[in-house]
């Protein structure tokens, strides 16, 4: 499974699209994910003070687009790669969605419900 971070906002458009297309498809042609070991570096990277956060939990075998193992964007030091979607996301491929508000101090550490997996 991999990982991806939204706002319930744009949650709710892709369900009521039946899928999720972020700016990034656009931007970078593709979509930032994570696993669950890595969620942690974006989310405290890119979403420092968020409070509107998910987690998509997404099956791989379930996207249509192709999904790489890449470097970050920007490239992170230790040389850690993220998984990558070349596509829009359906949300038939979303097996579970999970609150991803910060912990204390304000750090993003992966949910104890998803640690448990």
């Amino acid at each position: 499974m991999i990982l991806h971070i939204c706002t319930h906002d744009e949650w709710a458009v892709a369900e009521a699209e039946g899928v999720h297309a972020p700016a990034s498809l656009d931007d970078v042609g593709f979509v930032h994910c994570s696993d669950f070991g890595t969620v942690h570096l974006p989310a405290n990277a890119l979403f420092a003070g968020r409070t509107d956060l998910l987690l998509l939990v997404i099956d791989p075998a379930s996207l249509d687009a192709t999904v790489r193992w890449e470097e970050g964007v920007p490239a992170n030091p230790a040389g850690v790669c993220f998984p990558h979607v070349y596509g829009p996301i359906p949300t038939a491929a979303v097996i579970g969605v999970v609150d991803f508000p910060p912990a204390e101090a304000g750090i993003f550490r992966l949910p104890k419900e998803l640690a448990e997996l």
